[in-house]
């Protein structure tokens, strides 16, 4: 029989991935069969929600709750009042993100599976932190610790195989991206076509095991 487990909102650690910080609260507990993440505001005016559209394939839609506080969404350039108690549906394909009126502003966001299809968890939420090193340049670091992350041997999604190689790729690590990035096309197909014209992967290019990859 499962155990129950409780938290309370400040007891799960905040993760920064350079743009805001969120608490992994499905990582958190261990979930599996949704996505649920919670930013706080820090100050008036702080971004909760990175600009994004879910677009890609896969992508699903998600459910946002305003648990405390005061949010402004803006949803494809519109812009929708969100006070402590609000719901915001938004389905695939809808650029959104969503800024705090007031420091403290708690907002969840949540997600499930494509439609048609179970959740998946994708480990996007371990990854993060390693985002601000690829602007940084410091790419020889990323593949460490990316590297250090696949070792856990968790079941990851194909973005975190994908990102991985695209370090890899750029520390000049031509056989273990070539690797992860073979990983991350078995899990996720339509990831072959991203990577034909990702510049992470100029150094791949005339390897004759990136073209089988890309091209099938």
């Amino acid at each position: 029989m499962a155990e129950y487990a409780v938290a309370r909102l400040d007891e799960i650690e905040e993760i920064d991935d350079g743009r805001i910080r969120f608490r992994a609260v499905r990582h958190r507990f261990g979930i599996r069969t949704f996505g649920i993440n919670a930013m706080t505001a820090r100050a008036d005016g702080d971004r909760l929600i990175n600009e994004h559209d879910e677009a890609e394939p896969d992508s699903s839609e998600e459910l946002y709750v305003v648990v405390s506080g005061h949010a402004r969404f803006e949803l494809d350039g519109e812009s929708q009042d969100a006070p402590a108690g609000t719901f915001v549906h938004v389905p695939a394909g809808i650029k959104r993100t969503a800024f705090a009126r007031d420091a403290g502003t708690t907002v969840l966001a949540i997600s499930g599976g494509p439609e048609g299809k179970p959740y998946e968890p994708s480990g996007w939420e371990l990854f993060a932190p390693l985002f601000p090193l690829f602007e940084s340049g410091e790419y020889e670091e990323g593949a460490d610790r990316a590297q250090a992350l696949l070792a856990d041997d968790r079941p990851y999604g194909a973005a975190v195989y994908y990102n991985t190689a695209c370090f890899e790729s750029r520390a000049g690590r031509t056989d273990a991206a070539i690797a992860h990035l073979r990983r991350a096309v078995e899990l996720a197909p339509s990831m072959a076509e991203l990577a034909r014209g990702d510049e992470d992967f100029a150094a791949l290019r005339e390897n004759p095991a990136f073209g089988e990859i890309v091209d099938g």
